[in-house]
């Protein structure tokens, strides 16, 4: 590789990959992943671990990844930790961006480097930038539309890059869950992994859930299977009539990507029917869409919320939980009808992060407490979803 020599005889090598901006601003550094471009939405990511859950998240699908803490890739890569359950699908992140060069693995669990693993799923890299200042610029002016590209000549069209930023719509209004949902129904029945033994398998059941695949993460099926559910996932246009012949005891609406007003033309109608027969539990984007389906408004928010450190206070038990998130939109707390009760708040901006509906099993949260990545300390919200099936089913 060619770079450019200064006065004192060091050479700088060239930059072969780009992150331009929809203004015009242009970051250079070394690429790595996948050659080629992708456009989205730029965001950071304040995990300081877990990024192969992180890239695996179909929630992050149309987003450019920043990860605020340097070193990333230092643990490799496993076939255990991935998130996405739809492996045809879109693999979630479009593209990466750290502050150093990936490492070597050292970790007993990796199989391969994160940077070949990056490349098998098509994912753009880009690291040796100012990752601090990218994100100082990210909560002062909010999460741009940007193109990253790869190219190991370091032959780029600029213009064309910025253009193609700035002409791309951005998330508001767009749907991305037929980019991520399972094409057909499946069973599920992985249970969550323990040290020395990997993951198991579920040998009884309680209860029966199905799930509604927006683009679920398969912890979230290891916690339903764990918490003694048989689980059936359908596809995100799976009718109420279809669902309800399943004879579920409750319902899950998952996490996934995209703006929650567009993906609820045809999801809300079918979580309206849902939540007036059966227990309904949601999770991020199923959150957001419970909250339109009861009469709330969703909105785009500054910054979003990614990371494994964010603490939410639970107003029902006094309880304050450092949680796992990861979304840009967000229910407008303000818009809440009368019948539903807040339940939930961050406590770092104070936005929604929890509903219930009043005199029904129903309710959800924006966050992920199955905990991949993050810490476990939600994790009673799944057995408080089998006290409101139990319930159900015995009055």
């Amino acid at each position: 590789m060619t770079g450019k020599q200064d006065d004192s005889g060091w050479s700088d090598p060239a930059p072969t990959a780009l992150l331009v901006l929809a203004d015009g601003t242009v970051l250079e550094g070394m690429g790595f992943g996948a050659t080629g471009h992708a456009v989205g939405e730029v965001c950071f990511n304040t995990a300081m671990t877990g990024y192969e859950e992180i890239l695996t998240d179909p929630s992050y699908a149309g987003q450019i990844i920043t990860f605020t803490f340097p070193h990333i890739g230092n643990v490799g890569t496993n076939d255990e930790d991935i998130e996405t359950v739809n492996l045809a699908a879109t693999p979630g992140a479009r593209g990466v961006v750290l502050h150093a060069a990936i490492t070597e693995p050292s970790n007993y669990r990796a199989k391969r480097h994160l940077d070949t693993w990056l490349k098998n799923r098509g994912v753009i890299g880009l690291a040796g930038i100012d990752t601090r200042a990218l994100t100082a610029r990210i909560r002062e002016k909010g999460m741009p539309n940007a193109v990253i590209a790869h190219e190991p000549s370091g032959r780029f069209d600029i213009e064309a890059l910025a253009r193609e930023a700035r002409q791309w719509p951005g998330l508001l209004g767009m749907d991305l869950v037929p980019m991520v949902t399972t094409a057909q129904r499946f069973s599920w029945d992985e249970t969550p992994w323990r040290w020395g033994e990997g993951y198991g398998h579920a040998d009884h059941a309680d209860f029966h859930v199905v799930a509604i695949d927006y683009g679920i993460k398969r912890n979230i099926l290891r916690q339903l299977a764990g918490n003694a559910c048989r689980v059936t996932v359908v596809p995100a246009k799976t009718s109420a009539a279809d669902i309800l012949a399943l004879k579920p005891d409750g319902i899950f609406l998952s996490n996934g990507p995209g703006d929650p007003a567009a993906t609820g033309e045809y999801a809300v109608p079918v979580i309206r029917t849902l939540i007036d027969r059966l227990p309904t539990f949601g999770i991020c984007l199923g959150h957001q869409m419970l909250g339109l389906a009861l009469g709330a408004k969703t909105v785009k928010m500054h910054q979003g919320h990614h990371g494994a450190n964010h603490p939410v206070k639970d107003l029902t038990t006094g309880k304050v939980e450092i949680t796992s998130m990861n979304h840009g939109f967000a229910v407008d707390r303000t818009t809440l009808p009368a019948n539903v009760v807040e339940t939930h708040v961050s406590l770092f901006d104070g936005s929604n992060c929890g509903i219930a509906l009043k005199g029904r099993p129903v309710f959800s949260v924006q966050y992920h407490p199955e905990a991949s990545p993050g810490p476990r300390d939600s994790h009673g919200l799944f057995k408080r979803f089998l006290g409101l099936m139990r319930d159900f089913r015995s009055g």
